[in-house]
C-alpha cells in the first residue's frame, strides 16, 4: 500500500478533477463558459494565488496546486490535443470555400495587429524580439471561448459568426509559425536580425511539415486500416493517441513544438475516411484535457501583479482592446461585412486568447521576454479573457441596433423538427435537390431538405419549404433530420462531401435506400463501393436522355424506344454494382439488414 507522502503526490490530480466535476458543471449552468470556471480556478489555487500560503498550513496545502511540474505534462497533452483537433476540423476544401474571409481578412487583422501592438511594445522600451513576439501574441484571440458563446447562441452561421470564424481560423494557423518564430528568435545569441529569424523559422517550418507530412502519407491509412479492420474501438482509440502524441514527441524531438506535429497530422487526417471516427472518439477525454490546459493557463496568472498595478493593468486592458477594435472593424468593412456585424465581430475579437499564454510562456522559457513582463502582459490577457462574455453582451447589443440582420438570422437557425415523424431528407438544395422535392411534393411523400448555403436556406425558407441549414455528415445533426426513421436519403450535392454524407448515414443506418447523385461511371463505382443502394451518374443519364429524343425523331415507337432506354439503362447499372464489387445483391442485402431492424425491440434502436 502506498503510505501518505506517495498518496499526497495525487492531491493536485484530485484537485483538478474536482473543478472539471464539479465547478465546471456549475459555471456553465450560470451560462458562464466553463473555460473561464477552469482560468479563475486556476488563478485561485495556484501558486500565484492561496498555494503562496501553502508552505505555512498543511490544509492549505491540500488544497492548493503545488505539483506544477505534474500538471504541466498533462496540461501539454491538453495543448497538443487542441492543436490535433484544429488541424483534424481543418481541410483543404473549406480553407478554399472560406479563402478570401480567413487569408485576406484574418491575414490582414493579425499581420496589421501585431505591427500595432509590436510598435507599442518597442516603444514602451521592450527589444526588437520580445516587442515582435508580444505584438504577435497579444494580436491572437480566444477561438475556444468566442466559438462556444457564438455556437450556444446558434449564430455560427449568421455574418458575425462565419466572419469570427474566419479570423480565429487564420489565427490558429498562424500559431504554428509563431512557435517556428519563438525558437528561431531564441537560437542567435550574436545579434542577428529579427528578419534573419523570421527566415530561419519559415524555412525549419517547411522542412518539418514536409517530413511529417510524407511520413504521416506512408502510415497513416494503413495503421489505421489495421486498427478498423480489428473492429475493436481500444485498438482504434490506440491507433488515433500514438497518432497524435507519436507525431508531437517526432516533432519534439527535432527541436520543434509537440504541437506543431501533432496539428500536421491532425491535418493530414482529416482528408481520410477516417476523420469521422477520430473525432468521436477523442472528443470525450479531449475537454478534460483542455480543462487542466486552462487550468494551468490560470496557475501562471500572477494575481499580484494586478493587485501591486491596477491602474497599469488596467491601462493596458484598455488600450489593447481598443487598439483591436479600432483596427479590425474597417477591416471588416472592407471586405463587405455590414457595419453592425463589423463592430459585434471586433468587440468579440478584441480579448486576448489562450494562445498568448502558450507564446509568451515560451518566450520566457528561452530567454527572449523577461519574467516580470511577461507578468504584466499575461495579467492583462487574462482580465480581457474574464470580460469576454460581458463583451459578447454589449457587443450583440450594438450589432442588434446597427444592423438588421439579426432578423433574418432565425431562418438559419431553426432546427429540424424533433418528432420522429417518417420524412425522405434530401441533402443539398441546389438545381438538382429542388427538382426532387418538387416531385416528391407531386407525390405527396413527407421530406425536409438541408443544405450548407445561408441564402439557399433563407429563400426558400421564406417560401414555405421544409429546408434547414446544417452539415449532413454531422451524425447528430442526421439524427435530429430523423434519420432513425427516414424511409430514404437522397444526395444530391456535386462535391466530394458526398462521401462524408454516405458514409455517416451508413454507419447509422445501414437498412436505408440511399440514392445519389454521381458525376461519371467511375465516380458511381465509388459511390457503390460506399454501399448506395443506387447512383445516377450525370453524364450517363444524359447519353440515355439524348439517345431517347435521337431515337423517338428518328421515328421508332415510343415504346420501344423507352423499352431499350431502360434496358440499357439497368444494364449500365449491373456492371457499375459488379465493378464496385458489390453486384445486385446490395439491394437484397439492404432488405435483409431492414428485417434485422424490424426484428429488434424498439428500445434498442441505437440513440433513442
Amino acid at each position: 500500500m502506498a503510505g501518505t507522502q506517495d498518496i499526497f503526490v495525487f492531491k493536485d490530480a484530485l484537485i483538478v478533477l474536482g473543478t472539471a466535476a464539479v465547478v465546471a458543471p456549475v459555471v456553465h449552468r450560470l451560462k458562464i463558459s466553463p473555460v473561464l470556471g477552469f482560468l479563475a480556478m486556476g488563478a485561485a489555487l495556484g501558486p500565484h494565488g492561496l498555494g503562496q500560503l501553502a508552505a505555512h498550513s498543511r490544509t492549505i496545502d491540500w488544497i492548493t496546486v503545488t505539483g506544477e511540474r505534474q500538471i504541466a505534462f498533462i496540461a501539454d497533452l491538453g495543448i497538443v490535443f487542441l492543436l490535433f483537433f484544429i488541424g483534424l476540423e481543418l481541410s483543404l476544401r473549406r480553407l478554399l470555400t472560406m479563402r478570401r474571409l480567413v487569408f485576406g481578412l484574418g491575414g490582414l487583422q493579425g499581420a496589421l495587429t501585431a505591427v500595432v501592438l509590436s510598435l507599442c511594445a518597442l516603444w514602451l522600451g521592450q527589444p526588437p524580439a520580445a516587442s515582435l513576439i508580444i505584438g504577435a501574441c497579444l494580436a491572437l484571440s480566444s477561438t475556444a471561448i468566442v466559438m462556444e458563446l457564438l455556437s450556444g447562441q446558434r449564430r455560427m452561421m449568421s455574418t458575425t459568426g462565419r466572419t469570427s470564424f474566419a479570423i480565429l481560423l487564420a489565427q490558429d494557423l498562424g500559431v504554428v509559425p509563431l512557435l517556428f518564430l519563438i525558437g528561431a528568435l531564441a537560437g542567435p545569441t550574436d545579434g542577428t536580425s529579427v528578419i534573419k529569424g523570421v527566415i530561419i523559422a519559415l524555412v525549419e517550418a517547411g522542412v518539418a511539415v514536409a517530413v511529417i507530412a510524407l511520413v504521416g502519407r506512408l502510415l497513416l491509412k494503413p495503421l489505421f486500416r489495421l486498427a478498423a479492420s480489428t473492429d475493436n474501438p481500444e485498438f482504434f482509440m490506440a491507433a488515433t493517441l500514438l497518432i497524435a502524441v507519436g507525431a508531437g514527441v517526432i516533432a519534439s524531438y527535432a527541436g520543434l513544438s509537440m504541437a506543431l506535429g501533432a496539428f500536421v497530422v491532425g491535418l493530414l487526417l482529416a482528408e481520410t475516411e477516417y476523420r469521422r471516427a477520430v473525432e468521436a472518439m477523442i472528443d470525450p477525454f479531449r475537454g478534460l484535457l483542455l480543462g487542466v490546459f486552462f487550468f494551468s493557463v490560470g496557475m501562471h496568472v500572477d494575481l499580484g501583479v494586478i493587485w501591486r498595478e491596477p491602474l497599469l493593468v488596467l491601462g493596458g486592458f484598455v488600450a489593447m482592446m481598443a487598439a483591436k477594435a479600432l483596427l479590425l472593424a474597417p477591416l471588416c468593412r472592407l471586405f463587405g461585412v455590414p457595419w453592425g456585424a463589423s463592430l459585434e465581430t471586433s468587440l468579440l475579437l478584441a480579448p486576448g486568447g489562450e494562445f498568448a499564454f502558450i507564446g509568451i510562456g515560451f518566450a520566457v522559457q528561452v530567454g527572449l521576454i523577461a519574467a516580470d513582463v511577461s507578468a504584466g502582459v499575461l495579467a492583462v490577457v487574462s482580465l480581457t479573457m474574464v470580460s469576454l462574455p460581458f463583451v459578447a453582451l454589449a457587443a450583440r447589443r450594438v450589432g442588434q441596433r446597427l444592423s438588421p440582420e439579426a432578423r433574418s438570422e432565425p431562418l438559419v437557425t431553426v432546427l429540424p423538427p424533433d418528432d420522429h415523424a417518417r420524412r425522405v431528407i434530401v441533402v443539398g438544395h441546389g438545381r438538382v435537390g429542388q427538382l426532387v422535392c418538387d416531385m416528391l411534393e407531386k407525390h405527396s411523400i413527407a421530406y425536409i431538405a438541408v443544405d450548407r448555403d445561408v441564402a439557399t436556406v433563407e429563400r426558400w425558407r421564406k417560401l414555405g419549404r421544409s429546408i434547414y441549414y446544417g452539415d449532413a455528415s454531422n451524425a447528430l445533426f442526421l439524427r435530429r433530420c430523423g434519420i432513425d426513421e427516414a424511409p430514404g436519403i437522397v444526395v444530391t450535392l456535386d462535391t466530394a462531401a458526398v462521401d462524408d454524407v454516405v458514409r455517416t448515414v451508413r454507419s447509422r443506418r445501414p437498412d436505408v435506400m440511399i440514392v445519389a447523385r454521381a458525376h461519371d461511371a467511375q465516380h458511381a463505382r465509388h459511390l457503390y463501393a460506399l454501399q448506395v443502394t443506387d447512383t445516377v451518374p450525370e453524364t450517363i443519364e444524359a447519353s440515355l436522355q439524348l439517345a431517347e429524343s435521337a431515337l423517338a425523331g428518328l421515328g421508332v415507337p415510343m415504346g420501344l424506344v423507352i423499352a431499350s432506354i431502360h434496358e440499357r439503362r439497368e444494364e449500365v447499372r449491373r456492371e457499375l454494382q459488379a465493378a464496385a464489387g458489390s453486384p445486385s445483391s446490395l439491394t437484397e442485402q439492404i432488405r435483409h439488414a431492414r428485417r434485422e431492424r424490424a426484428l429488434k425491440p424498439r428500445g434498442t434502436v441505437e440513440g433513442r
